[in-house]
């Protein structure tokens, strides 16, 4: 058993200042107001929800499309400093064999998961069949149509490039279903609602994303059993009052869960405010979007699904300047929703992990609360992480050389 005493508990209805949370056996099993007599250490800290990212491509010099060894497992033992406590490693669309080899990487950290690292849920493809016009850094000639029989490729091809079909990236994706969360897709494609159906009937969740449709074939998409939407207000064309296409149709169905990038340079904070108005934070996940250079200095260089990237101004980007994913982690985004986007803590803590928990059906997950998963995260008064937990086992401690008191025992 472990007590942690003093800080203010940020819990899904309210936050309880100077509270006690006591952990057992991975387990949070009781919360109460009070700072308990034996233990003082954590007075002027948060403790908030370990957080969520349903969309992160690398950190640190890490892609999750790098060869092995297993790039999903050192993704994964690097992000507890950045207070997540699970995450679904995603893709850029890639042929079959690179697609495998990743969800082969997902399975073993799935089966052997070490604790001291973030969870590895199922991944997120964003997959080959999106609109080539807002493809962004996806690599076009990897993008196909999904109809049956021979597909078409949706971008050229170079001599010696991998020839292979839609229904070739359908089956890998099939045959390793429960490594497979979600999937982004353009529903405007030919043959797109037939696949929004197929995948669902195998239980997987789509995203609409990296899309040209209008709202009225967002809504069919919605109707077909689409219910998450990937980086609103990204990759897909601008909300307009007589268009209001794919962001519009996002906005005003409470059946659909929004992604959207939280580091105030993808959307602005003020959009951010708009979104989260419109469907509330219940509907709403704060994800990074981030690439391998993520974590690392300015003009670092590393790789997105086998491109060249560089850690930019504020984004990384391509040789050719677009920009491809985000420098962000998700203590930024926590910081940036409460600091910049104006949010409560309480809302900022659900769009960080419990709207996301809640989604992938991750329950005991995503909040503290008697009886919840021991995954939560102690933050500083500037809401810097100080300290990680996952199932109860201390991942992540900012200053070992100086630390917290340990937790009563």
């Amino acid at each position: 058993m472990i007590v942690l005493s003093g800080a203010d508990l940020v819990l899904p209805d309210r936050i309880l200042s100077s509270g006690t949370l006591i952990v057992d056996h991975g387990l949070i099993v009781e919360i109460r107001p009070g700072v308990a007599a034996s233990a003082f250490g954590f007075e002027h800290h948060y403790i908030v929800p370990g957080f969520i990212d349903l969309h992160i491509h690398g950190i640190e010099g890490i892609d999750v499309l790098d060869p092995a060894p297993n790039p999903v497992s050192a993704l994964a033992a690097r992000l507890p400093r950045y207070g997540v406590a699970a995450f679904s490693p995603t893709t850029v669309a890639c042929p079959p064999g690179p697609l495998r080899e990743m969800l082969g990487h997902v399975r073993g950290a799935r089966e052997a998961p070490d604790g001291r690292s973030a969870r590895v849920l199922p991944a997120h493809l964003e997959s080959n069949f999106i609109n080539p016009e807002y493809r962004g850094a996806q690599p076009a000639q990897w993008l196909r149509t999904p109809g049956p029989g021979p597909s078409t490729s949706l971008g050229a091809r170079g001599a010696g490039e991998d020839d292979f079909s839609g229904e070739d990236i359908l089956r890998v994706i099939e045959d390793a279903a429960p490594d497979v969360g979600i999937v982004t897709l353009a529903p405007e494609l030919e043959h797109g609602l037939a696949l929004v159906t197929r995948l669902v009937d195998r239980g997987l969740r789509v995203s609409l994303g990296h899309s040209a449709a209008t709202v009225d074939q967002a809504q069919a998409a919605i109707e077909a059993g689409a219910r998450h939407a990937t980086h609103l207000f990204n990759r897909m064309p601008p909300l307009d009052h007589r268009a209001p296409g794919l962001a519009g149709a996002v906005l005003q169905s409470a059946a659909v869960a929004a992604e959207i990038i939280c580091d105030g340079i993808h959307v602005h904070p003020a959009m951010v405010r708009l979104a989260v108005a419109a469907k509330s934070a219940d509907r709403m996940m704060a994800i990074t979007d981030a690439t391998a250079v993520a974590g690392l200095p300015p003009g670092a260089q590393a790789r997105l699904g086998g491109q060249p990237i560089v850690a930019g101004r504020g984004t990384a980007v391509l040789a050719d300047g677009t920009t491809a994913g985000s420098l962000l982690t998700m203590d930024g985004a926590f910081r940036m929703l409460v600091q910049e986007a104006g949010l409560t803590m309480i809302d900022a803590a659900r769009m960080c992990a419990t709207t996301a928990a809640r989604e992938l059906g991750l329950v005991g997950h995503g909040a503290l609360a008697a009886g919840s998963v021991a995954d939560f995260v102690v933050l500083d008064r500037a809401l810097r992480v100080v300290q990680t937990y996952i199932g109860g086992t201390l991942a992540y401690s900012r200053d070992s050389a100086n630390p917290l008191p340990p937790p009563t025992v």
